[in-house]
């Protein structure tokens, strides 16, 4: 496979040939490719989804638990309870698909009890649990792959991006009886198994191995989130809050109070491009920046792209 939407197609493929089901759950806030199926899956309308439906039927949604938005853990899953009652019975649900860190949602993790009460949920029912690690895998997070924070192993998980160092190249990672469920030739690509994309895909393992990246990743969010404490520290009136991270995945929000500021995320964001850093929006409300170093990005590099958005930070008031 190529992409992390094929990834996703193709464990939404399993987990319904498995199961014999056909409904899939997701959250709200997710994004899970732009075919149209994983466009279905993606939990945020605008740029993915907009005039670009009908999309395909036996799709759920359910919030994902952003506190500062109102949204625990114990709502989402009177939510999910809720749907259970009302839209579709679990008996019907071939899977339940989770970033443990929300990519384009904005960068939140899952809480630990949320992952718990899907995997306890999953083995209740008989619903396959799918952990989309297509941006937190390969030592993004500190570990090579996010769930291992939360000491949950999911049924699948689905990978891409970072697997190969940007060599189109995806896969699934799934117990064996569930992935051999389809009978052979049932599922494939064109370009399936690129001998370049492997190649590379080895390379990026004894890298990430040798060099001992998931430790660096730590030591680079960790640098990161208290350099924008710091700034947020010595300039309090500054519209941003929210500051987080999980190793190198690190966020934070545009607010006035309490409310989303996505007025702001453009003229920042061009700020620092002028200036040399390119970083990207993300968010439900379109109101966070993400920050995505390279794992073998050098220390001076990130002292820069520190001063570059504090520069461009202080220029925006």
């Amino acid at each position: 496979m190529t992409t992390g939407a094929e990834a996703l197609e193709n464990a939404v493929k399993i987990a319904r040939h498995y199961t014999k089901r056909s409904g899939v759950i997701a959250f709200h806030g997710g994004f899970h490719g732009r075919t149209l199926l994983t466009m279905g899956m993606t939990g945020k309308i605008a740029p993915y989804k907009e005039g670009f439906g009908p999309f395909p039927g036996d799709i759920y949604h359910v919030p994902f638990p952003v506190p500062y938005q109102g949204i625990d853990t114990a709502y989402s899953l009177r939510q999910l309870e809720k749907l259970f009652k009302t839209d579709i019975s679990p008996s019907s649900v071939a899977a339940i698909v989770i970033e443990p860190i929300q990519g384009e949602g904005g960068f939140y993790a899952a809480p630990l009890e949320l992952m718990q009460k899907l995997r306890a949920l999953c083995d209740e029912h008989g619903i396959v649990l799918v952990f989309d690690e297509v941006q937190t895998g390969f030592g993004r997070t500190g570990k090579t792959f996010a769930s291992e924070h939360f000491d949950v192993q999911p049924d699948i998980i689905t990978v891409a991006k970072a697997l190969a160092g940007g060599y189109p190249l995806s896969g699934i990672i799934g117990k064996s009886d569930i992935m051999d469920s389809p009978a052979p030739g049932g599922l494939g690509g064109t370009y399936g198994g690129s001998p370049v994309g492997c190649a590379a895909a080895l390379a990026v393992l004894d890298e990430l191995e040798s060099k001992n990246l998931n430790a660096r990743a730590g030591e680079i969010g960790g640098r990161l989130y208290q350099a924008l404490v710091d700034i947020k520290t010595r300039q309090p009136w500054l519209p941003v809050n929210h500051i987080r991270h999980k190793g190198a995945m690190i966020a934070f929000d545009f607010v006035t109070g309490e409310e989303p500021e996505p007025s702001l995320i453009a003229p920042f964001v061009k700020a620092c491009r002028d200036n040399g850093l390119i970083l990207l929006p993300c968010g439900q409300f379109g109101n966070a920046i993400r920050l995505l170093p390279p794992l073998t990005v050098e220390s001076d590099i990130l002292d820069e792209a520190i001063e570059i958005i504090e520069k461009s930070l202080l220029n925006l008031v």
